[in-house]
C-alpha cells in the first residue's frame, strides 16, 4: 500500500481476521495518523469462548458439576466451524445458566446514539455430545437505567437428542430493532444442562456467543 502523507486515517475493526481503512473527515485531518476503535464492530460480551475461564460471567445457576470450560472438540464432541476457537462452556445435570449485564454508557455509546435505536444484533453457538442428550436455553434483554425490560428475546428452549437429532454446533441469531428509546443496559444469559442426569459434564456447549451493535 502506498504511503499517505498527510491525511489522518481512522481504523475500522471488524473480529478478526478483517481490517478496513478510511479516511477521517476532512476537518479532523491532519498530519498525525491515528487510528480508533469502531463501536460498531465491537463484541460487547467479554470472554466469549471461555479463554479465560469463566472471568467476566455471572453464574446465575451453577448445578450439578458445574460449569467448566473444556478444549475443542471435546469427548464425543463436535469440530467447530472456525478453527480459531479452541474452546467452549460445558454444563452438568442439573441447570446451569450464566450471564453477562452490558452497561452501553461505560462501553462509549451515548444517550442519544442509544435513543435512535441502533440494530442490536445477537448471537450464540451450541451443541451436545454423541452419547447423552442436553437441553439449551437463552435470554437477552434490552433494558432501560433502571435495569426493567424493554425488549426480550427468549427462543423456546431447544432438547438435542444424539439418537434422533444433529447435535453438532448450530447457530442462533436475532437482531432488536424498533425497540423505542431509553435503553441503556443489555442483558445476555445462557445455558442448560443434560437428560439423563449423568454425573459430570454431558449437558449443552455452548461458545462463540456475541452482541454488537450497528453504529
Amino acid at each position: 500500500m502506498a504511503s499517505v502523507s498527510r491525511a489522518t486515517w481512522r481504523l475500522t475493526i471488524n473480529p478478526p481476521p478483517f481490517y478496513t481503512l478510511r479516511r477521517a473527515p476532512r476537518h479532523q485531518q491532519s498530519d498525525r495518523k491515528i487510528c480508533l476503535f469502531s463501536k460498531m464492530a465491537r463484541n460487547l460480551l467479554k470472554n466469549p469462548n471461555g479463554e479465560e475461564n469463566m472471568e467476566y460471567w455471572e453464574l446465575t445457576e451453577n448445578g450439578g458439576d458445574e460449569w467448566r470450560v473444556e478444549e475443542m472438540p471435546g469427548d464425543c464432541g463436535h469440530a467447530f466451524t472456525d478453527d480459531a476457537t479452541t474452546k467452549y462452556f460445558t454444563t452438568s445435570f442439573e441447570l446451569c445458566l450464566k450471564k453477562q449485564l452490558i452497561d452501553l454508557l461505560a462501553e462509549g455509546y451515548s444517550s442519544e446514539e442509544l435513543d435512535n435505536q441502533p440494530a442490536v444484533h445477537v448471537e450464540d453457538w451450541y451443541c451436545g455430545r454423541t452419547d447423552c442428550g442436553c437441553v439449551y436455553q437463552l435470554t437477552v434483554c434490552l433494558l432501560d437505567e433502571n435495569k426493567e425490560v424493554i425488549q426480550e428475546f427468549t427462543p423456546e428452549s431447544v432438547t438435542l437428542d444424539p439418537d434422533t437429532d444433529d447435535c453438532s454446533w448450530k447457530q442462533i441469531t436475532h437482531t432488536f430493532s424498533e425497540y423505542g428509546p431509553g435503553v441503556r443496559f443489555i442483558s445476555f444469559e445462557h445455558g442448560g444442562q443434560d437428560t439423563k442426569y449423568w454425573q459430570g459434564w454431558f449437558g449443552v456447549r455452548v461458545t462463540g456467543s456475541s452482541v454488537t451493535i450497528d453504529l
